[in-house]
């Protein structure tokens, strides 16, 4: 809901408060937090006559404010919302308001500054979720009669927001390959903590959700405000602390895009838009964030609904090895085992026996697919199943037809492109040629094989990423690459809206909010081994429900690490998320293949759950055991993962709690065996457990989630499932 007076918005919504007033020559951030209840006029002028701190010695005479627009023009030292020039002028915005108004929910703030001859836009939408989803648009003001013409050279836009001095804790995230969001911890002390995006896009190491608080916050406790980026290519995130703070604010948490000098230049009448930045807030932990992300998607009208198919993908089947007979019986053995969608994996296309060739030319082998993919899709089609193809349209190899017929069409210096990685190049979207081919090739394979799926993938750094143009001209070009990118992933959905598409870009550098608006999924990493899964699904939760996150049980041995672990550990570790199988079946012997369909069963038994209940996770000392899980929306059920991935000091875990329990309810608990059960590093569990492997037990909540319960030792690399349900009175 919103309240605003003649001085002051008001927005609420889950818990949450943002308010601005509206007066002075900009208006100023008063609150966002906690939610201040349904306050009065009085109540908000009383707001507003609190929002002004002390005059500091030996500083400006006047009151430091903070603003929506933040510039030195009102003494602010610190990252300002926007910097450009105009042939080395204009170089003093000075804003002011022009008119606000609320449009569908959003409160909508109209700025003008004569210096820099824009007009901005901001857009602030209190979802229903509790995320603050933020807009910005900047438009250079049509040329008048003395105006000048020059372009104004935007050199960075910064949505920022205050946060109150309690606010000294940071986390985010960093990676690299097989370990991506990896979590960092640290002080937020005076200065500013940035990360800049120089990729292309997000990256394995990309700040993925920064989050501040106050110290020691955890999954279940303290208070938590975090941003996201919404944005595939370049991005700038921050957050800012200074010894006179931000007004009456302790420091500043913002983001968007990283702009190349000279990338954006606009001409009068032009417009540049910002990347939404998404702005969370929540007094209940990280587990409480996630809870507003996951709603936030949830509540998206292109949101799947339908139940998430479990997936075969062939890639660690059979590799470059597409032979027809080989892909046609493990076919047969996906069937089989209950397989939903069977994804054919790289090297299906002209000259692609490995990764050196064939990228841009997107045409069915003829030496290995004779009767193109036909036979493939028909026999997955006619076995119920829906058919998937991996492609990577945004890349190509100089070793490809494309390349050889259209060098132009590559993003990269006229002078000469620097080194290859992994043997492939970019291709320039946003050459309108090259567009048109790509759009026209992914086109006709979707129609002519009746595809349903698409695994996207992104394989490389966008380095040295200019458009060419005449004379040697280049052009910085990764934001026009990102947004047709976009419009082509559009235009394809367009085309063919029953299509589901899956973010992939050498596993999980291309996870965010900009991409997930036009595609189905992500695959969060390429290392299907459980002990690093663990910890990266349980991070990519952070932002994206379980529904989102592609989690494929792998072969005994990992492709990436080389480590061998159990059937039972590597199957309860991919149940919760979008599950599918990254193996050769026709190699797993009758026994696998039985504990396989088990589980296959058992993920068609619970993913309804899994994925629309609330992802909860347990703050335990140990880093080596994980407890996390889901719980029903309506608390009447829930299922637990309990899990370990390396040896400890203390021999047991003590009193364990579930989170996400009614303490007041009752409810009954038991192990699910379907996957098999692990290996223990005791002589008997306890007695409760001992019970529950036999069948439900019954125990309060204020035993479970209060008290909490002895969970027994496992041995490394092993898990647990235990299933929940409420006891009705």
């Amino acid at each position: 809901m919103t309240r605003t007076t003649a001085r002051i918005a008001h927005l609420r919504a889950a818990g949450v408060s943002f308010a601005v007033e509206l007066t002075g020559p900009l208006p100023r951030v008063l609150h966002w937090g906690a939610d201040l209840g349904p306050l009065t006029d009085d109540d908000l002028a009383a707001l507003s006559r609190t929002a002004e701190g002390v005059v500091l010695n030996n500083a400006p005479d006047s009151v430091r404010q903070f603003t929506v627009w933040p510039t030195e023009a009102e003494n602010w030292s610190g990252t300002p919302a926007h910097q450009g020039h105009r042939s080395g002028v204009a170089t003093t915005p000075r804003l002011r308001l022009v008119v606000a108004h609320e449009s569908a929910g959003e409160l909508v703030l109209q700025l003008a500054d004569d210096v820099s001859e824009l007009d901005i836009t901001l857009g602030y939408l209190l979802e229903l979720s509790g995320v603050l989803s933020v807009r910005t648009e900047l438009t250079r003001q049509v040329l008048t009669d003395g105006q000048d013409a020059t372009p104004y050279d935007l050199a960075g836009v910064t949505t920022l927001l205050p946060l109150p001095a309690r606010a000294v804790e940071i986390l985010d995230f960093t990676g690299k390959w097989c370990r991506e969001r990896a979590p960092q911890r640290g002080t937020l002390a005076h200065g500013s903590h940035v990360r800049e995006v120089r990729r292309g896009k997000p990256g394995q190491d990309a700040p993925h959700l920064l989050t501040v608080g106050v110290p020691g916050f955890g999954f279940r406790t303290g208070e938590v405000w975090g941003l996201h980026v919404a944005w595939s290519g370049n991005q700038r995130w921050l957050a800012e602390r200074s010894p006179e703070g931000a007004g009456v604010h302790g420091a500043v948490l913002g983001g968007g895009e990283s702009l190349a000098p000279g990338e954006i230049r606009l001409a009068p009448g032009e417009s540049y838009t910002a990347p939404v930045c998404h702005f969370v807030w929540s007094d209940q932990g990280l587990d409480a964030l996630a809870d507003r992300f996951h709603a936030l998607l949830r509540a998206r009208p292109q949101h799947p609904v339908t139940p998430r198919p479990l997936t075969l993908n062939t890639w660690e089947a059979v590799y470059f090895d597409h032979r027809v007979d080989r892909l046609l019986a493990l076919t047969e053995r996906a069937a089989d085992i209950g397989v939903e969608r069977l994804v054919l994996d790289d090297g299906w296309f002209t000259g692609r026996r490995d990764d050196t060739a064939g990228l841009g030319d997107w045409a069915v082998d003829p030496e290995v697919w004779p009767g193109g993919l036909g036979p493939l899709a028909d026999r997955v089609h006619g076995h119920g199943m829906q058919f998937g193809l991996w492609v990577e349209p945004e890349m190509v190899n100089l070793d490809s037809r494309l390349a050889t017929e259209h060098p132009e069409w590559i993003l990269g210096p006229s002078v000469g492109l620097g080194p290859s990685a992994r043997h492939q190049y970019v291709l320039n979207l946003a050459h309108d040629d090259a567009f048109a081919h790509l759009l026209t090739s992914l086109d006709e394979l979707v129609t002519r094989y009746r595809i349903d799926y698409l695994k996207w993938d992104h394989n490389r750094d966008l380095h040295e990423a200019v458009g060419r143009g005449p004379g040697g001209q280049d052009r910085p070009g990764v934001h026009a690459q990102t947004e047709a990118a976009y419009r082509l992933l559009d235009a394809l959905k367009e085309r063919h809206p029953r299509l589901e598409i899956e973010s992939c870009s050498s596993g999980g550098a291309r996870v965010d909010l900009g991409i997930l608006a036009r595609t189905d999924r992500v695959w969060a990493s390429d290392c299907n081994d459980p002990v690093e899964r663990q910890s990266v699904q349980r991070w990519t939760g952070q932002l994206l429900p379980p529904e989102l996150i592609g989690t494929h049980v792998g072969g005994p041995r990992s492709h990436t690490t080389g480590r061998v672990t159990d059937a039972s550990f590597r199957q309860l570790t991919a149940l919760f998320g979008h599950a599918g199988i990254e193996d050769d079946l026709t190699a797993r012997t009758p026994e696998e293949l039985t504990a396989l369909r088990r589980w296959v069963a058992l993920y068609k038994a619970v993913r309804a759950l899994l994925h629309s209940g609330r992802v909860v996770r347990a703050d335990l000392a140990d880093d080596a055991v994980l407890l996390h899980g889901v719980v029903a929306a309506d608390g009447g059920s829930a299922l637990y993962c309990w899990a370990r991935t390396g040896t400890s000091g203390d021999g047991q875990s003590g009193r364990t709690r579930l989170p996400g329990l009614d303490p007041a309810a009752r409810y009954e608990i038991r192990v699910r065996d379907d996957a098999g059960l692990p290996v223990a590093h005791q002589v008997s569990g306890p007695a409760w457990y001992t019970a529950a492997l036999d069948g439900w037990v019954t125990l309060p909540g204020a035993v479970l989630a209060g008290a909490g319960v002895p969970l027994p030792t496992l041995a490394p690399a092993q898990a647990l499932l235990f299933e929940v349900r409420r006891v009705q009175p």
